[in-house]
């Protein structure tokens, strides 16, 4: 099983700070053994420095695996990039609107009339990340209680800096809970392990808990779902190595099925976080559920992820859900992994 004679000397990983399991079986050196007994080296590359690692972007683009929001990966879609999801996961990471102990916050209806940070846009649309993430999470709580975004009035906060992914870096990406506990906003909209760490460290209370509502509708968001993105060519010209990706990415997804403990310190590594942190974020079984998978429900809330940036102008066109996905390859990692699972019986 191997890439063939035209096979690239190296293939790319994205690092995003999010619990991932081609993440995961990078930190368990899994995709290294996989990928190097054929001579293919695998670099991971942060998001932020996309372009600053090799001599040939182009090159570098054609021959990556991208597991994070799906924010970015939209506003590329949207200006034509040639990507194709193969997966999609659903990790619950603790989102939730905030707010200081003396503002009383019950139920989603009580955020009628509160001031909420709305960072703003970044240079570029696709980089709008923390506006994109609080935009549809204050809108998402609010819907809740039977409110929109007219019930609230919007505050911007400077837009975060796009650097290189670091702790202080992710704290900075949550400069609104600063301006909440200084009294310049009522309410904050965070998700993730840096954020919970922020709000430890300023005391502040949670007012609406999304990861409390049985709707996932609640909680669609950058990162629910997040999907797994590979260029065509990858798949036009080196599909069993797309295959193998997506072998190692499932055999992650089930050690950490059945190893927390051991997760969750892969995590603090993966997330940029503290125990703690990882620990305030990823609560009851999410260790059971990195699996990536191309189920109905999940393409859907991708397809209301898509008509939520094209409605509120973080993408340059709309995105055709249905024809960004395809699912042969995991469907044939799928079949590799039953296989293997239940060898045929020998025969006499």
């Amino acid at each position: 099983m191997t890439g063939g004679r035209d096979a690239p000397e190296c293939i790319w990983i994205m690092r995003c700070p999010v619990p991932a399991a081609s993440g995961v079986a990078c930190a368990l050196g899994w995709m290294r053994e996989d990928f190097e007994r054929d001579g293919i080296a695998v670099r991971r590359v942060h998001e932020a420095g996309l372009n600053l690692v090799a001599d040939d972007p182009g090159l570098q683009a054609r021959h990556l695996f991208r597991e994070g929001g799906n924010i970015q990966a939209l506003a590329a879609r949207a200006q034509d990039a040639p990507t194709r999801v193969i997966g999609l996961t659903w990790i619950d990471e603790r989102q939730a609107i905030m707010v200081r102990k003396d503002t009383r916050v019950m139920r989603p209806a009580d955020l009628k009339g509160l001031r909420f940070a709305l960072p703003g846009f970044a240079a570029t649309r696709g980089a709008s990340i923390a506006r994109g993430m609080a935009l549809h999470g204050i809108k998402s709580a609010l819907a809740l209680g039977g409110l929109d975004l007219e019930h609230v009035e919007l505050v911007d906060v400077p837009a975060p800096p796009i650097e290189q992914p670091s702790p202080q870096g992710m704290r900075r990406l949550w400069l609104g809970l600063e301006w909440l506990a200084a009294g310049r906003v009522d309410a904050v909209y965070v998700k993730g392990a840096a954020a919970a760490e922020t709000v430890a460290r300023l005391d502040l209370s949670v007012g609406v808990d999304l990861d409390a509502y049985p709707s996932r509708l609640a909680r669609v968001n950058n990162g629910t779902p997040r999907p797994i993105t590979v260029d065509t060519h990858m798949l036009e010209h080196h599909f069993d190595l797309v295959v193998r990706f997506l072998q190692q990415t499932l055999r992650a997804a089930d050690w950490a099925s059945t190893h927390l403990s051991a997760l969750k310190q892969v995590l603090t590594h993966e997330t940029l976080a503290g125990i703690a942190g990882v620990e305030a974020a990823y609560r009851g079984d999410f260790h059971r559920s990195l699996h990536p998978d191309l189920s109905a429900d999940r393409v859907d809330m991708l397809r209301v992820q898509a008509d939520f940036l094209w409605l509120h102008g973080f993408l340059d066109a709309r995105v055709d859900v249905d024809q960004w996905v395809d699912a042969r390859p995991l469907a044939a990692a799928l079949r590799r992994r039953e296989a293997a699972r239940n060898p045929p019986l020998a025969t006499v």
